[in-house]
């Protein structure tokens, strides 16, 4: 009986990306967008977690986050996870962490990393979908909805609630 070589099986199978990111509000409740140089629209601070480090979503949100608005914060917990199925790139897994709100002097500190983004501003509620198309725009929705109820995670699934 043959054993088959487990690297060429771990290699054989599916890949997904993980992506993390943070949800800061301002005392309005204003979410923070960031606008990527890189392609069109807008963002929530984070991107790709470095798996290969080693690195878990949770870090990856906060260091992303570091490394683009200068903001290097202890995050909250976790909002909404979402399984973002997408035809031009392998499916990706995205987790949203709640920054929490920033004052003044947060606002004041930021420090856009300009190899990536051309800005940020504040966004109300009412305006996040014409921002954030898409999953996206549903994920930040689900996940204030989350923070308002004062419930626990959401599941979604292309920004809609699963099950």
């Amino acid at each position: 009986m043959t054993t088959p070589d487990f690297a060429a099986y771990i290699a054989s199978l599916p890949r997904v990306l993980a992506g993390a990111a943070a949800l800061f509000r301002d005392a309005e409740g204003r979410v923070l967008l960031v606008e990527p140089n890189y392609r069109e629209g807008w963002a929530l601070p984070g991107g790709t977690v470095e798996s290969d480090t080693g690195e878990t979503p949770r870090q990856g949100a906060r260091r992303e986050t570091a490394e683009e608005i200068g903001l290097d914060v202890e995050l909250g917990r976790l909002l909404a996870v979402d399984w973002v199925h997408g035809t031009a790139r392998p499916p990706l897994v995205a987790y949203l962490y709640d920054g929490g709100v920033l004052g003044e002097e947060d606002l004041k500190a930021i420090r856009l990393q300009e190899e990536e983004l051309l800005s940020w501003r504040l966004v109300p509620r009412e305006q996040l979908v014409e921002y954030l198309p898409g999953a996206l725009g549903r994920r930040v929705l689900a996940a204030l909805d989350v923070l308002a109820e004062g419930a626990g995670t959401v599941e979604l699934e292309n920004g809609h609630r699963a099950g």
